[in-house]
């Protein structure tokens, strides 16, 4: 997903979905949340609760560890003018022996956006919308209502940040979309559509009855082959529009997870539209993102469902996290 804490002004979106003029910073279309309140910045890892986690917990029958995040490295793909370069200085850092035992080490110097590359976990102030209040001022509004005048600082957010979000430990289950539609890739800009969910689901012989708030669902759209050819991988990954990010939010999840850069489908098919359910998800329901994931090994296992593992860096007031989400079978 593009970054920067981006604001997207859908103006045909909000026309279709909320008023443009009646909200306040106490109410709105959104906020303030209808179970965790107007204070609450934990989003949707609110659901991982102790129950929930003891729950996922009894997933685990081998114990096999599948790595699901790409390695973080110079010439993977990145969007726009995204940056990473890791450096070791003087190689070894401490070139001069320390004690009579000739103490050597190296250190890391790092210069890359936070939580925008590689693997990234999407927080709750990267996405919101532009609106009108009520008293006719235009303001940028994130989750739970709060606003940019708020939140925005120059070293970081003040509210809504990375470290506000708890960890997650929940039941992970796999959407195989591409091996639903026997390709080894979906092609460029296809939208995921419900239907396409749920036979998926069928397929793997998990009923769609049986997902819970709290779950995390990863969708293969086979997109991680090419990881390896940036410009390939960049050009108008297929991924999931509307209709499934809602489907999504009514059943409560904590997150979605993909194999491409925005685990939306690029470009929507309303030319009006730009990246509108990362809006959906994590600006109106607090449900994170996480995306540049690899899935290929749990498909090829035949793993539909697992112990889910991923825990934010809790930079202070950052828009994102890097990370290295798991899969336990």
């Amino acid at each position: 997903m593009f970054r920067f804490v981006v604001i997207v002004i859908c103006c045909s979106l909000l026309a279709a979905t909320v008023p443009l003029v009646g909200q306040t910073r106490e109410k709105g279309p959104w906020w303030p949340h209808p179970i965790w309140g107007a204070e609450d910045q934990a989003g949707a890892s609110n659901w991982i609760t102790p129950e929930k986690v003891l729950q996922a917990v009894q997933l685990v029958e081998t114990g096999k560890i599948y790595e699901l995040g790409q390695v973080y490295e110079r010439g993977m793909p990145l969007f726009g003018e995204r940056t990473y370069t890791l450096m070791i200085p003087g190689a070894p850092t401490y070139n001069q022996p320390f004690g009579a035992n000739m103490m050597i080490g190296n250190d890391d110097f790092l210069c890359t956006e936070v939580g925008q590359v590689g693997t990234q976990f999407d927080g709750l102030t990267h996405i919101g919308t532009r609106m009108t209040m009520a008293d006719g001022s235009v303001q940028d509004v994130y989750y739970n209502g709060f606003t940019g005048e708020e939140i925005l600082g120059a070293h970081g957010m003040r509210q809504l940040g990375i470290e506000k979000i708890r960890p997650i430990v929940t039941r992970g289950i796999l959407i195989d979309v591409a091996g639903y539609k026997n390709v080894d890739r979906l092609a460029n800009g296809y939208e995921v559509t419900v239907e396409d969910v749920r036979g998926a689901l069928k397929k793997q012989g998990i009923q769609e009855a049986t997902i819970h708030a709290g779950d995390a669902l990863l969708f293969r759209y086979g997109w991680s082959s090419l990881w390896s050819e940036p410009d390939k991988y960049n050009d108008s990954p297929a991924g999931i529009g509307l209709e499934v990010a809602r489907w999504v939010a009514a059943r409560k999840l904590t997150m979605i997870g993909s194999d491409s850069w925005t685990s939306e489908v690029v470009p929507n098919p309303d030319p009006d539209l730009m990246f509108p359910v990362h809006q959906e998800l994590l600006t109106k329901n607090g449900i994170f993102n996480l995306e540049n994931l690899k899935l290929e090994e749990l498909a090829s296992d035949g793993v539909h469902e697992f112990l889910f593992m991923f825990a934010p860096v809790p930079f202070k007031g950052a828009t994102g996290s890097p990370g290295r989400p798991i899969a336990i079978r």
